[in-house]
């Protein structure tokens, strides 16, 4: 059975990197949103299992998803994908229940070690 994964990105080039770091045998539904609101949404339906997050987004940004889902969807997994590399940031999406934060780019090679080390592929 498929998994249910979003790809949450306002930028259309980050969102189709993404797609291509992906591990090409892995059984998912692929969803996009183009903003916090949307990704929401798809938690909402039941389309984010797993949840690709950047973190500077129109309507919501990624800060702003993160402490709802913290607060009531505790099941989906968060890996935040944002060159806002601070310190800071990393430590506030760490405090809001994200996985892991990694930086863009992104690298195909890292995606696959953080998926792997979550037991999904």
């Amino acid at each position: 059975m498929p998994i249910p994964v979003t790809i949450a990105d306002d930028s259309m080039l980050s969102r189709k990197t993404i797609r291509k770091a992906l591990p090409p045998d892995w059984d998912i539904d692929l969803t996009e949103a183009c903003n916090g609101k949307e990704a929401l949404a798809a938690v909402a339906a039941g389309k984010a299992d797993v949840l690709f997050l950047d973190l500077q987004m129109p309507e919501l940004d990624g800060f702003d998803v993160l402490r709802e889902l913290h607060d009531h969807h505790a099941k989906t997994v968060v890996i935040v994908i944002s060159a806002d590399i601070q310190p800071e940031a990393q430590k506030k999406v760490a405090m809001l229940g994200a996985f892991r934060f990694l930086q863009k780019p992104l690298h195909a090679d890292q995606l696959h070690e953080t998926l792997t080390e979550l037991g999904l592929i």
